[in-house]
C-alpha cells in the first residue's frame, strides 16, 4: 500500500481503487479460505463456451455468486440443476471488476438424499412426459437368443454371476462391453455401449446381439446415479435391440429400469430371463416328441379301422362286373349283324363311285380335249386375217391422236414462255429504276456524312490559327500544369508539324536532337481536343 500526499488538515492515507480492491481480496481470502455453503442453485444455464460454469447460490435471505472452472466441473458426479439444493465447497474471493465477492466452487454434492430423490422424481416425470417409459415402446425378449450382449464392469462379480448362470441354464455366445459402472464417466460409457451394440451390422465380423443386459451390483443412491442420467435413459429407450435392466438389488430403482424393455431384480435374474433351462427344454421336447408319436399311432389305427369298415360295406368284385359282363355279351351278338350290314352298304357305295369314275377317266377326258382343240384350230384359221387388220387400224388411230396432243402441248408451252419473257422484261425495268433511286439516296447520305465529318474534325480548327500540342508519346496536352520544364513537345499547325521544348521557372533541360516531323494525319483521322 502506498501513501499519497494527504490533504491539509487530514492524516488519513489515500488509496487507489486497485489498492483498496486488492486489500479487500486478501482480507476475505485470508479470513475465510475454504468454506462449505448450503444453498439453492439459481441462474444455472449450463457450461459457458469456455467450459466454465456461472450461477448463484441463494437461500431465503441472501444470495452469492458462484463460479466453477472447467476442470472442476468435468469431475462432478452430480451436475447442478436449476432449483437444486446443494452443498458447495470452495474458496471465497472477490471480483474487483464489479466490486463483488463470489465463491469459486470446487465440488458440489446434493444436500442430502431427499434432494437427490426430488431431483430423480423430477427427471422421471420429465422423461415420462416425453413418452420414453410408454409400455407400447417396449419390445419382446427373444425366447432363445443366439448372442447376448452384456454391458458391465469386466472385473466385478456381476459378469461372473451372469456367465455362470448362463452356463448352468443354456450356454450362449456372450459379448461383454466393458464400462465403468460408477463414477463421473459411467453414464457416458454406458450410453456409448448401448449405441455401439445397436451400430453393429448383422452378419458382420462382430456378431450383433439379440438381447442386451445392462448390469451392476447393488449400492447407494449416489453409486447408482449414473444409471439415472438422461443420456443413459434416452439411449436405452432408443435401442433397437431388446434391453434388460439389471441394476442394483431388487429394492433398488433407477430410471433405466423404466426405459428398458424388461427389468430384472438382479443380474442373475437377468441371465435367467434371457434363456430357458436347457435340461427342462430337452425334457419338454422329449415329452412332446413322445406325445407326437403316440398321437400318430392313434391316428393310423383309427384310419385303419375306418378303412376296414368301408371295405365291409363295399360289394364284391363279381357283383360289380356281372352287369357289364351281360352288356358285353349282348353287344357281341349284335356286332356280327352290324358288320355284315355295313359291308353291304360299302359295296353299294363303291359301285356307284366306279360308275362316276368311268365317266371321268383319262381316256374320256383326253378325247374331249382333242375335239375342243380341233374346233379352236378351225376358228383361228377362219378369223386370222381379221385379227391382223384390226390392230393395225387401232395403232394408226393412236399415232394420229398422239401427234395432235403433242402439237397442242407445244403450242401451250410456247404461249407460257412468251408470258414469262414479258414478265421478265417488266421486272428488269423495275430493277434498273429501283437501283438508280437507291444509288442516288446513298450518294446524298454519303455527301452529308462527309460534310458533318469535315465540320467536326480538328483540322478546320487548325486552319483558323490554332495549334495541337502533343507530348513525346504522341498524346494531346490539354493543360499547361501537366507539362514539366524541358519537356519535348510537338506542335501541329494547319500545314505541318514542329518540335518544341517547354520552358518553366526551373532550369530547362538541354534539348535533345530534334525528332523528324511526322507526316500530317489525314483529315478525320487525328485526335480531337
Amino acid at each position: 500500500m502506498s501513501v499519497k500526499d494527504s490533504a491539509p488538515g487530514s492524516n488519513t492515507a489515500e488509496l487507489s481503487v486497485s489498492e483498496l480492491s486488492g486489500a479487500l481480496k486478501r482480507t476475505i481470502e485470508d479470513r475465510f479460505g475454504y468454506v462449505r455453503v448450503r444453498g439453492e442453485v439459481s441462474g444455472y444455464r449450463g457450461p459457458h463456451s469456455s467450459g466454465h460454469v456461472y450461477f448463484s447460490l441463494k437461500d431465503a435471505a441472501a444470495r452469492i455468486d458462484a463460479v466453477m472452472w472447467k476442470g472442476s466441473f468435468a469431475r462432478l458426479r452430480v451436475r447442478p440443476e436449476e432449483g437444486m439444493e446443494v452443498i458447495a465447497t470452495g474458496k471465497i474471493t472477490t471480483f474487483p471488476g464489479k466490486s463483488t465477492y463470489q465463491i469459486v466452487v470446487e465440488t458440489i454434492e446434493p444436500a442430502g438424499v431427499g434432494a437427490l430423490m426430488a431431483l430423480l422424481d423430477q427427471r422421471r416425470r420429465q422423461l415420462q412426459a416425453e413418452g420414453l417409459f410408454d409400455p407400447a415402446r417396449k419390445q419382446l425378449i427373444p425366447y432363445l437368443p443366439g448372442v447376448i450382449g452384456v454391458i458391465t464392469s469386466p472385473t466385478g462379480a456381476v459378469i461372473r454371476d451372469i456367465l455362470h448362470r448362463l452356463a448352468d441354464r443354456f450356454p450362449r455366445h456372450v459379448i461383454v462391453w466393458p464400462v465403468r459402472v460408477q463414477g463421473e464417466t459411467s453414464a457416458a460409457e454406458v450410453a456409448r455401449a448401448i449405441d455401439g451394440f445397436n451400430a453393429l451390422v448383422p452378419g458382420g465380423p462382430i456378431a450383433r446381439p439379440d438381447v442386451i443386459i445392462v448390469a451392476r451390483g447393488g449400492g447407494s443412491l449416489e453409486d447408482l446415479w449414473g444409471f439415472n442420467e438422461e443420456s443413459v435413459v434416452r439411449a436405452a429407450a432408443a435401442s433397437d435391440i431388446p434391453l434388460i435392466s439389471a441394476v442394483g438389488h431388487e429394492t433398488d430403482t433407477t430410471l433405466i429400469d423404466f426405459a428398458a424393455d424388461l427389468r430384472a431384480p438382479t443380474p442373475t435374474g437377468a441371465a435367467e430371463m434371457c434363456v430357458p433351462v436347457q435340461a427342462d427344454l430337452l425334457a419338454q421336447t422329449s415329452a412332446l416328441a413322445a406325445r407326437h408319436r403316440a398321437a400318430a399311432r392313434r391316428y393310423l389305427e383309427g384310419q385303419r379301422s375306418q378303412l376296414r369298415g368301408l371295405l365291409r360295406a363295399m360289394p364284391t368284385g363279381d357283383a360289380l362286373v356281372a352287369v357289364p359282363r351281360q352288356r358285353l355279351d349282348r353287344a357281341g351278338e349284335r356286332l356280327g349283324a352290324r358288320v355284315e350290314a355295313r359291308l353291304r352298304d360299302l359295296d353299294l357305295r363303291l359301285g356307284r363311285a366306279a360308275q362316276k369314275l368311268a365317266r371321268h377317266s383319262p381316256q374320256a377326258e383326253l378325247a374331249r380335249r382333242q375335239g375342243a382343240t380341233q374346233n379352236a384350230a378351225r376358228n383361228l384359221a377362219r378369223l386370222g386375217p381379221q385379227i391382223n387388220v384390226r390392230p393395225r387400224h387401232r395403232l394408226s388411230e393412236l399415232e394420229a391422236r398422239l401427234a395432235r396432243a403433242f402439237a397442242a402441248r407445244l403450242a401451250l408451252e410456247q404461249q407460257a414462255c412468251l408470258g414469262r419473257r414479258t414478265r421478265l422484261d417488266l421486272l428488269h425495268t423495275r430493277l434498273l429504276r429501283a437501283s438508280a433511286q437507291q444509288i442516288t439516296r446513298r450518294t446524298e447520305r454519303l455527301s452529308g456524312t462527309s460534310k458533318l465529318l469535315a465540320s467536326l474534325g480538328y483540322h478546320n480548327v487548325l486552319a483558323r490559327g490554332f495549334a495541337l500540342v502533343r507530348d513525346e508519346a504522341g498524346h494531346p496536352v490539354r493543360l499547361a500544369a501537366g507539362v514539366a520544364a524541358g519537356a519535348r513537345l510537338e506542335l501541329e499547325f494547319a500545314d505541318s508539324r514542329l518540335a518544341a521544348v517547354a520552358l518553366g521557372d526551373g532550369p530547362a533541360r538541354k534539348p535533345a536532337e530534334r525528332p523528324p516531323a511526322r507526316k500530317p494525319t489525314p483529315a478525320g483521322q487525328g485526335d480531337l481536343f
